[in-house]
C-alpha cells in the first residue's frame, strides 16, 4: 500500500478539525469562565482564596480541562494544516506552528493553577501571618496565569490571521469565512495590546468577534463531509 494510501484525507482532517474546535468550544468556557473566573474575586485576595479552598475539587477539574483543550488545540493545528495546505503549504504550516506555540504556552500557564492548588491545601495547618502570605502568592500566582493567557492569545491572534487568508484565497464562500475569522483575529489583537500597552483597559473585544470561529466549525463539518462523499 502506497504512502498516499496511508495518509489522511482532507475531508477526514476537517472532520477532525472540527469535532475538536466544538470539543474546544465545549470545555474552554467551563474551565475559564464556569469554574475559574467565579472563584476570583477581584480586588479580594482572601475571598478568592477561601472560595478556591471551598471548591478545590472544581479547580483540579478545571486544570485538567485546560490541559485537555491545549492536546486538543495542537491536534486542530495539524488538521488544519492537511486540510489547508493545498492552497499554501508554507503559510498553513506557519498557522499551524503558530497554534501548537499557544497551546503549549497554555499547556505550562497551568502549572500556575497546579501551584494554587498546592497553597490552598498546606493552608490547613498555617498560622494568621501565613495565610495572609498565603493570599498573597495566589492572587499572583492566578494574576500570571491570566495575564500570560491573554499574552499567548497575541500568538493565536497571528494563527487566525493566517487562517483567514488561507480560506479568503480558496475563493467562493470561504472569502467571507476568511473575513469573519481574520475579524476574530482582530479582537483577541485588540485586546491583547490594549492590555499590553495600558493598565486600564479592560475591554473583551474578542466576546463579540468570534462569530468567525463558530462559523469555521460548521463550515468544517460540511466541507469535510462533502470531500469524504467525494473520495
Amino acid at each position: 500500500m502506497n504512502e498516499k494510501m496511508n495518509d489522511i484525507s482532507t475531508g477526514n482532517a476537517a472532520v477532525i478539525a472540527g469535532i475538536c474546535l466544538l470539543l474546544m468550544a465545549i470545555l474552554a468556557p467551563i474551565a475559564n469562565f464556569a469554574i475559574l473566573n467565579r472563584m476570583v474575586v477581584p480586588d479580594n485576595a482572601a475571598q478568592t482564596f477561601q472560595n478556591i479552598v471551598a471548591s478545590e475539587g472544581s479547580l483540579r477539574i478545571a486544570v485538567c480541562l485546560f490541559l485537555i483543550v491545549a492536546v486538543l488545540d495542537i491536534i486542530v493545528a495539524w488538521a488544519l494544516y492537511v486540510f489547508l495546505k493545498t492552497i499554501n503549504k508554507s503559510l498553513s504550516l506557519l498557522a499551524a506552528w503558530f497554534r501548537v506555540v499557544y497551546a503549549a504556552l497554555l499547556a505550562v500557564l497551568t502549572t500556575h493553577l497546579i501551584h494554587v492548588l498546592q497553597l490552598t491545601t498546606g493552608s490547613i495547618a498555617s498560622s494568621a501571618f501565613e495565610i495572609h502570605a498565603l493570599h498573597a502568592e495566589t492572587s499572583i500566582a492566578l494574576n500570571h496565569f491570566t495575564l500570560s493567557w491573554e499574552f499567548g492569545l497575541l500568538l493565536f491572534g497571528f494563527h487566525l490571521v493566517l487562517l483567514g487568508y488561507l480560506l479568503w484565497k480558496a475563493g467562493y464562500m470561504r472569502r467571507i469565512l476568511g473575513i469573519l475569522v481574520i475579524i476574530a483575529s482582530i479582537g483577541y489583537f485588540i485586546d491583547g495590546f490594549g492590555k499590553i500597552l495600558s493598565a486600564r483597559y479592560d475591554t473583551s473585544l474578542a466576546l463579540y468577534t468570534f462569530i468567525g470561529e463558530v462559523v469555521l466549525i460548521f463550515w468544517l463539518f460540511i466541507e469535510g463531509r462533502k470531500s469524504q462523499r467525494a473520495s
